[in-house]
């Protein structure tokens, strides 16, 4: 089978290449020239692990194509793949117009019959528009059916995800285009991954569903944590005693200074978005967003009380990046934590293994340095915000000795207060109520 996949950012790119890999002959578009150019060199325009050594081999294999023109896409696929951006707009809505864009040009190639799929996260309704706007483009009469096939990628583990997802949802209006995408992911068949066929609206509000209940648990278990605070409890025992039960499960109740990334707070501000529109509450998410954004003042605030006043003092951050084994910053914890340090006159160092480059481009007043104890020099504090694993064995004698004050700011919760405090840091984490240090 031949496919298309227009757009090469994370999710489009992501899905070509695994298609790719399950055999599946893929045309990649995009209409950025040089993105594409390096595409075609191997070169992958963000980090993902593994990823590129699988555009290698299978752009070597001929089975992954890249181009700038749809028509490429068009001529030879029987499924077309959306898979461009939807950015929030001021009122949380998505935009769409890049998908509308994307559709009309499709529908002035199109002579034959094809399934257009949104890969891209839409709210509920799009498919009826592309269904519309695709109708109102072409050229003649052409028989097409849409459908919706959410991505469900986690950043970090996406090839994983692809080729050992917990589920895969296919939305159509046809048994037509329900045979075709089965066909297409028949690879998954072989290890039982479950299949959930719907119609396309189910399918459209799966996606944001999903991530708006893991936003949720992350919120409620930092609330947890704010609690075990006051109280003198161990969120980290909390947590896995309430993980334990099977109807909770233990995965997404790690206490922190709030979600980021592309999906959660985009996806939950869409949620809203979409149930205003048709006057329904979602009090829950609601609150889960409001939660998460006081979740990153509230370690501000601790970095405050502790350093008060903050101006001219240097403050060392420890990851960047909104979780490991990413270079993505957008909605970052870190950024905030940062502008507000930088705020009250806080001079700011960092560190991070894969996101420093992209970091540069946007935090002009942060001294970036090449490893962790270059961070920790001169610093009256060090907060660690992204738990990369080479933060997790640090040499912390030599840290703590390069400091001008021992104050350690533990966001994630990697290390153990006992042991920090023999070390002589001030140690603060996340819902543990352990005394920063011996004195206090």
């Amino acid at each position: 089978m031949h496919i298309g996949i227009i757009g090469t950012g994370y999710v489009g790119l992501v899905t070509g290449a695994c298609f790719a890999e399950f055999g599946v002959y893929v045309t990649c578009i995009d209409r950025d020239e040089k993105k594409i150019k390096s595409l075609k060199k191997g070169v992958i325009p963000f980090y993902e692990p593994g990823l590129e050594e699988l555009v290698k081999r299978n752009t070597e294999k001929e089975r992954l194509l890249f181009s700038n023109n749809i028509k490429d896409a068009v001529d030879t696929s029987l499924a077309i793949f959306i898979a461009v951006g939807t950015p929030p707009r001021g009122d949380g809505s998505a935009d769409l117009s890049y998908v509308k864009e994307v559709c009309r040009e499709i529908a002035t190639h199109m002579d034959s019959y094809k399934v257009i799929v949104t890969k891209s996260t839409v709210p509920v309704g799009t498919g009826k528009k592309i269904k519309r706007w695709i109708g109102e483009s072409l050229k003649g009469k052409v028989d097409f059916d849409v459908a919706s096939n959410p991505e469900f990628l986690r950043e970090g583990s996406a090839i994983e995800d692809f080729m050992r997802p917990d589920r895969v949802v296919i939305g159509a209006e046809s048994s037509q285009a329900v045979a075709i995408l089965k066909d297409l992911y028949r690879p998954l068949y072989l290890i039982e991954t479950p299949f959930v066929i719907t119609n396309i609206e189910t399918a459209e509000l799966i996606k944001y569903a999903s991530n708006s209940f893991l936003a949720t648990k992350i919120s409620f278990i930092n609330e947890i944590a704010n609690l075990c605070d006051a109280v003198g409890a161990d969120v980290h025992v909390v947590a896995k005693a309430m993980g334990l039960d099977k109807r909770i499960g233990p995965k997404f109740l790690h206490p922190g200074p709030g979600y980021g990334g592309s999906c959660f707070p985009k996806d939950t501000m869409a949620l809203l978005q979409i149930a205003r529109e048709h006057n329904v509450d979602l009090n829950i998410v609601d609150a889960a967003v409001k939660t998460n954004q006081r979740q990153r003042a509230l370690m501000v605030e601790r970095i405050r009380t502790r350093l008060s006043p903050l101006k001219g003092k240097t403050v060392g951050v420890l990851g960047l990046s909104f979780k490991p084994n990413t270079n993505d910053l957008r909605e970052a914890p870190s950024l905030y934590i940062i502008s507000e340090l930088l705020g009250d006159g806080a001079k700011v160092q960092a560190y991070d293994p894969v996101a420093a480059d992209d970091a540069r481009k946007i935090l002009n007043s942060v001294k970036f340095k090449k490893n962790p104890y270059d961070v920790a020099k001169g610093a009256y504090a060090l907060v660690l915000v992204t738990e990369w694993n080479e933060f997790r064995n640090l040499d912390l004698r030599r840290i703590r000795e390069s400091m001008k004050e021992p104050n350690f700011f533990d966001l994630r919760n990697v290390y153990d207060p006992e042991r920090m405090h023999e070390l002589g840091f001030n140690y603060y984490s996340v819902g543990r109520n352990i005394r920063a240090s011996k004195d206090e």
